[in-house]
């Protein structure tokens, strides 16, 4: 059984072949990375499902912001993840909260309902409740496999003694899944830190476009400058993540013999 698990988040078919052929072990796949990831679209999902045989999570997230959704989102949601496992994805991404900064259990109890089967995992509105030691008791409760989360800071650095805490307390109840700032050398120094063994990373790397024609003075998304430089998961860097991950797991397992 393996141990250790590299996951990719990316949001184009490039990016989830690139994961593939990196040697990562699943994908989050969304749209619109650039602000943070929302709900993909079913094109994008019937591509990369025939352009690769990777393990594919589907991020569900109707919209850029927080995640407390009115009655219109949080059923936009439940369709979403109906639609998702029906056309074949392995699980779906999920979190809602209330005003007051606690889970939303009693609507997340029904996403977990229409998700079945599949796998179920915790995005990062996880990282912006009020209380993440009640919140982690009541992942498990409803079902969740998995809560992806960077300590509730800005990076998986800077909250490593959270995801340590978590990591302690979830004791193989529920898979903590280290976000944000993810890499090699993030990989190398919180694993033996925390007990972690699941990585969370995009990988991502600027790639010019291929346009060569650039109208001056106008832009059409972040900037005009910014239109031209697209975002995109290396194989490059994933496949580094996944022998630092390996090897580090090993060495800390050996010593722990």
């Amino acid at each position: 059984m393996k141990t250790t698990i590299l996951e990719a988040c990316t949001d184009c078919v490039q990016s989830a072949i690139n994961a593939q052929k990196g040697g990562a072990d699943r994908i989050e796949l969304c749209s619109n990375l650039v602000i943070g990831g929302l709900t993909p679209g079913k094109a994008l999902f019937d591509l990369v499902k025939r352009y690769t045989d990777i393990k594919t999570r589907v991020l569900l997230r109707p919209r850029y912001g927080d995640y407390c959704y009115n009655q219109y989102e949080f059923e936009q949601l439940k369709e979403e993840v109906q639609m998702y496992c029906e056309m074949g994805a392995d699980g779906v991404v999920i979190g809602m909260l209330n005003p007051d900064g606690t889970l939303d259990t009693e609507r997340m109890a029904e996403l977990i309902k229409a998700a079945g089967n599949k796998e179920k995992a915790l995005h990062r509105a996880f990282d912006v409740c009020i209380d993440p030691m009640k919140a982690l008791e009541e992942a498990i409760d409803l079902g969740f496999d998995t809560i992806l989360t960077s300590g509730q800071k800005e990076t998986a650095w800077e909250g490593k003694e959270m995801l340590k805490a978590l990591q302690e307390k979830s004791a193989g109840r529920i898979e903590i899944l280290a976000a944000s700032g993810i890499g090699a050398e993030s990989i190398e120094k919180l694993l033996p830190y925390t007990g972690i063994t699941s990585y969370h990373m995009s990988g991502k790397i600027v790639v010019d476009s291929m346009m060569k024609y650039r109208k001056e003075g106008i832009g059409l998304g972040l900037s005009e400058r910014g239109d031209y430089a697209l975002w995109q998961t290396s194989e490059e860097e994933i496949v580094k993540a996944v022998k630092v991950l390996v090897s580090v797991h090993s060495r800390v397992n050996h010593f722990a013999d």
